[in-house]
């Protein structure tokens, strides 16, 4: 901070930021474990002031119009979530100055890593310190099922010619002669006659049945192939500050 300031300075005063926006109104004043001096202030924001982040006080100043932060009102907004009004532990502490890139107070680092130094100058620790939980995303993959297309099973009627060869019979005239012997000729005259015979033939006849060939049905049947599916999956890496300033990186 540019100068010190007092808690009750600070309740209620409204946040802006380095472009002048207006963040919220500052809800609850955090101290340093170590100077107790004021280190975070949350800020109400949200729609009736029902949420509330954490904004660093490094930098900040008082001034007529309000609180002014070197944070900006979109960092504000994206800030990890931590509990209001409780006291902030040292892993939420820590995640809040890698979320806005400040660096961690020396005494802060001292007091968790408090033992014996080795050959090379650096502080060792017997204990572990609290855990950093790491995490990533991952694809799930599921199912959902979707109409892709109707299938209809309509009849119709078509006209086609058909030829059937049918044997039919039909009657013919023959003329037979037989000669007469002595025993049968008996009396004969002569004079105009006349015999008539009748002819038959059939003719072919076409009628049409309906018949009944084969059913017809639809069946849906599954059929399962592999389809291949892309994602984009974020991952957090492990980034550690030492006293020296070089960053070491951990996967």
């Amino acid at each position: 901070m540019t100068s010190m300031l007092r808690p009750e300075e600070l309740t209620e005063h409204a946040v802006v930021d380095p472009q002048g926006k207006k963040i919220g109104k500052v809800g609850t004043v955090y101290l340093s474990d170590e100077t107790q001096e004021p280190e975070w202030v949350t800020v109400r924001t949200g729609m009736f002031g029902q949420k509330e982040s954490f904004v660093p006080l490094r930098g900040a100043r008082v001034d007529n119009d309000g609180l002014h932060v070197q944070v900006s009102k979109d960092q504000v907004t994206d800030a990890p979530r931590c509990e209001a009004d409780q006291h902030l532990s040292e892993q939420e502490s820590a995640e809040l100055y890698r979320y806005y890139n400040l660096p961690t107070p020396r005494a802060s680092m001292e007091n968790r890593t408090g033992g014996q130094r080795d050959r090379m100058g650096r502080t060792r620790t017997g204990e572990a310190g609290e855990a950093v939980t790491r995490s990533e995303e991952q694809l799930r993959v599921g199912k959902d099922q979707v109409e892709t297309g109707r299938v209809r099973l309509r009849k119709y009627t078509v006209t086609e010619e058909q030829q059937v060869r049918v044997p039919v019979t039909h009657e013919e005239v023959r003329v037979e002669r037989e000669p007469m012997t002595g025993t049968e000729r008996g009396e004969a005259r002569i004079g105009e006659e006349e015999q008539e015979m009748t002819l038959h033939a059939e003719r072919p006849r076409v009628e049409k049945d309906v018949v009944p060939m084969e059913q017809v049905r639809l069946r849906k049947e599954n059929v399962t192939e592999e389809q291949p599916i892309s994602g984009e999956v974020r991952k957090e890496r492990i980034e550690i500050d030492d006293d020296a300033d070089r960053k070491r990186r951990n996967r």
